[in-house]
């Protein structure tokens, strides 16, 4: 089976779409073993799907260079280090053309995980991490509303996480 997947390129952030690739039955036994361990050394993957771990690298060159594959990561247990508040904060600005420079200082602010323009009531929706609920308090107060532009914040604060994956291929 062929999966055809849409093809983006990165300028200033942005994704533009580009043209179509196709991943075949190895790209994709490939794509699933490195999300499942992106450590994974190639030799394993090679000997697992029945080719050189030379195929491995040209394969992986090639989604790589189509933006497919972005990155790789590892994930650290922020509990161990002292965070144990997970928060999201819907932002309302008080005019959608503050939204640049608003960002421009949430990203100044190392607790805050991500950052989305969002439809909906707020403009801005922020994923942080706190070291507990004063922390995150303090963040909020001394931080966050006292940007300029912002006009007020939606607080939600998670108990638990119950999902985290990527996209099945």
């Amino acid at each position: 089976m062929n999966w055809k997947i849409l093809e983006y390129s990165l300028t200033k952030n942005n994704l533009m779409k580009n043209d179509i690739i196709k991943l075949d039955g190895i790209d994709k036994k490939i794509l699933k073993m490195l999300m499942e361990n992106s450590r994974r050394p190639i030799l394993e993957i090679a000997k697992n799907i029945g080719i050189s771990g030379a195929a491995i690298h040209q394969r992986l060159r090639k989604l790589e260079k189509n933006n497919l594959i972005i990155g790789s990561s590892i994930k650290v247990n922020t509990k161990i280090l002292g965070y144990t508040t997970m928060a999201f904060i819907g932002i309302f600005l008080d005019r959608a053309t503050n939204n640049k420079t608003v960002v421009n200082q949430l990203r100044e602010i190392k607790e805050i995980l991500e950052c989305h323009y969002t439809t909906g009531d707020w403009s801005i929706l922020a994923k942080l991490i706190c070291k507990d609920n004063e922390d995150l308090m303090e963040i909020l107060t001394k931080k966050i509303q006292t940007i300029k532009g912002v006009a007020r914040t939606e607080t939600y604060i998670s108990l638990e996480q119950q999902i985290s994956r990527q996209i099945t291929l």
